[in-house]
């Protein structure tokens, strides 16, 4: 079994669902007492969430930092809990000599064995907005996103930042999300990229029509694959 590498806390409420689905996932696998191997390093997002705005250069610093602790402490890849963060995650990985398992290649894979190829997508403003995480789904893996309104996008970062990552699932908010998910629906989605790691704790399948593809599970359960080598 290959050693997986965590960079987590952003928040932690996600990075609790990434260590609960990878140790799952291999003791279904594996059976007896199995669990994986992980090295994980969890930062204070209180610290991280505040170099996002004006001093990116600190935070892929810290993050490239972060990466070479994790692979001197026996790694064989990496895996960053966060789909926001993945903003940085061409210079993390150059910075390493391990693989990275990027999150929208995950997703995408997903998407596409399911025959889908028209996606809504959700997440912060900064992922649904900029091109890093859309550029990649579409250059690379041929997917057509949507995303919502800006009034939308907006509602959506207020619950992961003001909510979700406190811990909080709102059914007020529960019910937001699913108008927001109809909405794109209507515009020709064809299935939901649950495109922060964060949203699953309120958006589950049968809050939407069509399929929920929940980058957090995917992620995960692909470094499980790559883990037992599968």
């Amino acid at each position: 079994m290959k050693t997986i590498g965590l960079i987590g806390g952003m928040s932690w409420n996600s990075t609790h669902e990434y260590y609960r689905i990878i140790n799952e996932a291999v003791n279904e696998r594996l059976g007896g007492y199995h669990s994986a191997k992980i090295v994980m390093h969890s930062v204070d997002f209180g610290e991280t969430h505040a170099l996002e705005d004006g001093r990116e250069a600190q935070l892929v610093d810290l993050l490239i930092d972060l990466a070479r602790h994790i692979e001197k402490a026996g790694a064989d890849f990496l895996v960053m809990c966060s789909n926001t963060m993945h903003e940085f995650m061409d210079e993390v990985g150059n910075s390493i000599d391990i693989p990275v398992l990027h999150i929208a290649d995950a997703t995408a894979e997903r998407i596409l064995a399911s025959g889908i190829k028209k996606v809504g997508l959700l997440g912060t403003k900064k992922t649904m907005e900029e091109d890093f995480y859309k550029s990649r789904l579409a250059e690379l893996h041929g997917l057509e996103i949507i995303i919502p309104g800006e009034a939308d996008r907006k509602a959506v970062d207020d619950v992961i930042f003001d909510e979700l990552c406190y811990g909080k699932a709102l059914e007020k908010s529960r019910v937001e999300f699913r108008r927001i998910i109809q909405q794109l629906i209507e515009q020709g989605a064809e299935g939901i990229i649950l495109g922060c790691t964060e949203i699953p704790m309120i958006v589950q399948p049968d809050d939407s029509p069509v399929p929920i593809f929940d980058t957090t599970r995917i992620h995960a359960l692909k470094a499980v694959d790559l883990a037992l080598g599968q």
